[in-house]
């Protein structure tokens, strides 16, 4: 997305907007330019705009869907509206583009009436940049007056091959198509890319975990309407009203992706917890993992330590792991520089968690705008970080100490990639787990995983969780030295 595009009349400020313009569509607007501006997290602003505008639950949802809707068919939709417009998107006005596109979402993917999504994003539109309402009416009126089938018809006629028309018809900047289509490839599934596709334009269901060992642990969830236990976690469920359960659990219970939940728990039940381990969960912001590690260590007897190199993500860790009884000690601090001696582990961690920074290209059901931010170039940088953070974690494992290594994102560079060269520079000293069986013996029930036993690569369309990607590593124990645990899955 272009921040600066050439003029269709002078912006105004956003706010003070008249009540004709509906509320939910305002709040929409007012993170679109948000996202766009500052680049601000959806996920994170939309839900303090809709406290802040107080929107009724209806309003509520209907802001949601215009927000997560548009910036997931983004590209999409500016395909749409430069054949409707006759110009390039980056002729347009941001501010009026993003109106367009709020416009073109109700009038393609939503059950709103043709004049309701026309007649409001005039009125918004007059209220930024008056001179251009003949515009996005002219072109919002063409839009409707085809239908959706026609326009995704419309949109494929302009690819030169199949990526391309992947890209344009499911929303995904190329090189992400072609990434994620190498991906599924090396497992022998690249005719599942459109299904990968299709599943990171749709809503995500908000999923719950039940800190294992707190209270009644996912039992805890059976009496909750609506409950619904995961499919594989087995600290995980859904629920009808997930937001008030968790605000009513003082801690044990948070919103969490099923697929971070089996990451931790990988880590947690690799072997059998000996009293006395010390783990440490090295990129740990947010938190979400670190509060599964906490309970798990709480339960096993080990001692959790947690690093995290930006001070405000530091204190989202404190915040996750309040509900657990469990003291740990949250240090902020550059992974790649890591002292296990400052946290106590003179002879090193029998267990690190290393959720290692990615593109999230795992988790664009959630994260919508981060396809249009990240950049191919990206992809070296943080596999060179990734490198860096994988030798330092595996430098402060105890003889014997596992690794798990884990990525949000399934593009192959900074999966086997980044494993794979870190392998080579440790050489006999590291040894693969069986990371499938590791996980399978964690799921409730089977997963269908890829061929390479030593890793697992989770999916959205296959598994209904961000795609995340999980592998265990042991130091190998030095001839005599106590190993932690052994080798088979708990």
């Amino acid at each position: 997305m272009n921040a600066q595009r050439s003029g269709d009349g002078p912006r105004r400020p956003s706010t003070n907007r008249p009540p004709s313009v509906s509320p939910a569509r305002t709040v929409a607007f007012d993170v679109l330019e948000a996202v766009r501006l500052d680049e601000a997290f959806a996920n994170l602003l939309l839900p303090a705009r809709i406290r802040r505008a107080r929107l009724s639950t209806a309003d509520a949802a209907l802001a949601t869907e215009l927000t997560y809707g548009t910036l997931r068919r983004l590209g999409y939709y500016d395909h749409v509206i430069e054949i409707a417009a006759g110009r390039s998107a980056d002729a347009i006005d941001p501010a009026v583009l993003d109106v367009l596109r709020l416009g073109v979402h109700q009038l393609l993917a939503t059950r709103v009436p043709t004049h309701a999504a026309v007649n409001e994003q005039v009125d918004l539109v007059r209220r930024i940049a008056p001179k251009a309402s003949g515009f996005v009416n002219a072109v919002l009126r063409t839009v409707s007056r085809t239908d959706a089938e026609a326009w995704r018809e419309l949109v494929a006629e302009g690819a030169s091959s199949d990526d391309e028309r992947l890209a344009r018809l499911e929303s995904h900047p190329m090189w992400v198509v072609r990434a994620l289509r190498a991906a599924l490839a090396r497992e022998g599934r690249a005719d599942e890319l459109e299904a990968l596709l299709q599943a990171d334009n749709s809503s995500p269901r908000v999923n719950l975990a039940v800190l294992p060992g707190i209270g009644d642990g996912v039992d805890e969830l059976a009496g909750i309407e609506g409950f619904a236990p995961d499919r594989y976690s087995p600290i995980g469920g859904t629920a009808e009203h997930p937001i008030a359960v968790v605000e009513a659990a003082g801690g044990r219970i948070r919103v969490q992706d099923e697929g971070s939940q089996l990451a931790a728990l990988a880590l947690s039940r690799a072997t059998p917890v000996r009293p006395g381990e010390r783990w440490l969960d090295l990129c740990s912001g947010p938190g979400g993992k670190t509060a599964v590690l906490a309970a798990e260590a709480l339960a096993g007897g080990a001692l959790l330590a947690a690093n995290e190199v930006v001070p405000v993500r530091a204190d989202l860790v404190r915040s996750a792991i309040a509900g657990v009884p469990l003291e740990v000690d949250v240090q902020v601090g550059d992974g790649r520089a890591l002292d296990a001696a400052a946290f106590g582990a003179l002879d090193g961690f029998d267990r690190i968690l290393l959720d290692a920074p990615c593109t999230g290209l795992g988790a664009l059901r959630r994260r919508p705008e981060a396809r249009w931010r990240k950049r191919p170039e990206d992809v070296a940088e943080l596999t060179l970080l990734q490198g860096e953070l994988l030798d330092s974690a595996f430098a402060a494992l105890a003889p014997g100490g596992i690794l798990a290594y884990v990525t949000c994102s399934p593009h192959t560079a900074e999966t086997h990639g980044s494993l794979g060269a870190a392998l080579a520079r440790w050489g006999s000293d590291a040894e693969r787990l069986d990371t499938a069986a590791v996980v399978q013996s964690v799921s409730r029930h089977p997963l269908d995983l890829g061929p390479d036993a030593a890793t697992v690569q989770l999916w959205p369309h296959r598994h209904g969780t961000d795609a995340m990607f999980i592998a265990l590593v042991r130091r190998v124990a030095a001839s005599g030295a106590p190993a932690a645990g052994d080798a088979t899955a708990r």
